[in-house]
């Protein structure tokens, strides 16, 4: 066991898998997280029940955030950010935004992605219309308890449309990636606005549907068969409104024809953008991004999470898009890597 420290930066789900796994086999950790607490996405934006275990992200994502915090292998440092890291793997030099310094074997990120700003996609009316939101709102009101209502008078809607990739899939805004998971939690939100809700109509607007693997079952099929969301095949124009309603303008393209709808409510189902820091960290880190802005990691074959630089691992959405249980998973297994690489640093001495 390396008698350094190992570094995991980011304290989301990836960040918490990391470090809780690296405790268990013993190893000291420092966890170091930018903003005043710890949970990432799910806790700082407010996240409703999680995909796919259905569990509320403040008891399932609290949870992994007790366990870290309750570990005496691991110190936590919050509002902290990495100024400055020098040296090579065995032997990082750290420098924090707290003027604090020290060394780590090796370095595991899990520095996240940022939610694309509905504000870049103008034409579908986000920042025009009060009603016009994004799923993440749409979570903080679930998650909040007060339920979904229109921001514009506190009404609950009667009809609500859901747009699918806003800020993916779009080679005219410069993200031309999937983001992988905004298909199954758009259908889940939908499930969740119609059981508060039942005399609410949704729509769900898509390209294509998206609900991978076994989630096609639970998500999508159970979205239409049980709780009746319409989905419709649309290349949507724009998104305007008549003082009162927000009116969805495009083509159904099954039957090839112009269609209008009037909503209460339109919500951008909105990807996965990378973390706005990652320019930053690319440079502090002396790791590669790869050509969409992520950072860039090594195939799998070898060690699980290499970055461009030996001794640096990188797991979760800070690579790509990614879902929350594969971020965990991905989290472990870096943290694993990083391990393996300080102990063989050790060996070799």
């Amino acid at each position: 066991m390396s008698n350094k420290p190992i570094l995991v930066v980011g304290g989301g789900p990836a960040g918490l898998s990391a470090a809780n796994s690296l405790a268990l086999v013993g190893q000291k950790t420092v966890l170091v997280e930018k903003e005043d607490k710890l949970g990432g996405a799910p806790i700082l934006s407010g996240y409703a029940k999680l995909v796919p275990s259905g569990e509320w992200a403040k008891d399932a994502i609290g949870s992994m955030v007790d366990r870290v915090q309750n570990n005496e292998l691991i110190t936590i440092k919050t509002g902290t950010s990495v100024g400055k890291c020098s040296g090579e793997a065995g032997n990082f030099k750290v420098e924090f935004s707290d003027g604090n310094s020290d060394q780590f074997s090796s370095i595991v990120m899990c520095t996240g992605f940022t939610h694309f700003d509905s504000i870049n996609k103008p034409e579908w009316g986000f920042g025009t219309y009060e009603d016009v939101v994004t799923t993440t709102q749409i979570e903080q009101m679930i998650s909040s308890g007060n339920g979904v209502r229109r921001p514009s008078n506190g009404e609950k809607p009667k009809r609500v449309a859901i747009l699918l990739c806003v800020g993916s899939r779009d080679r005219q805004i410069g993200r031309e990636w999937c983001s992988k998971i905004c298909c199954t939690v758009s259908a889940n939100i939908a499930m969740e606005i119609r059981e508060e809700l039942p005399d609410c109509h949704v729509y769900i607007y898509y390209m294509d549907i998206r609900t991978f693997g076994l989630l096609e079952t639970k998500y999508y099929w159970k979205s239409q068969e049980e709780f009746k969301v319409k989905y419709i095949k649309a290349r949507i124009a724009e998104v305007t409104s008549d003082g009162d309603k927000v009116i969805v303008k495009g083509e159904d393209t099954l039957v090839k024809r112009p269609i209008t709808i009037p909503f209460d409510m339109v919500v951008h189902a909105v990807g996965m953008d990378p973390n706005v820091d990652n320019m930053l960290l690319s440079s502090v880190f002396d790791v590669e991004l790869e050509s969409n802005g992520f950072i860039d990691r090594k195939n799998a074959y070898g060690a699980m999470g290499a970055t461009s630089r030996d001794g640096i691992f990188v797991a979760g959405s800070a690579t790509g898009p990614e879902t929350i249980d594969d971020s965990i998973a991905q989290g472990s297994a870096a943290a694993m890597s990083a391990l393996a690489s300080a102990n063989a640093r050790i060996a070799a001495e």
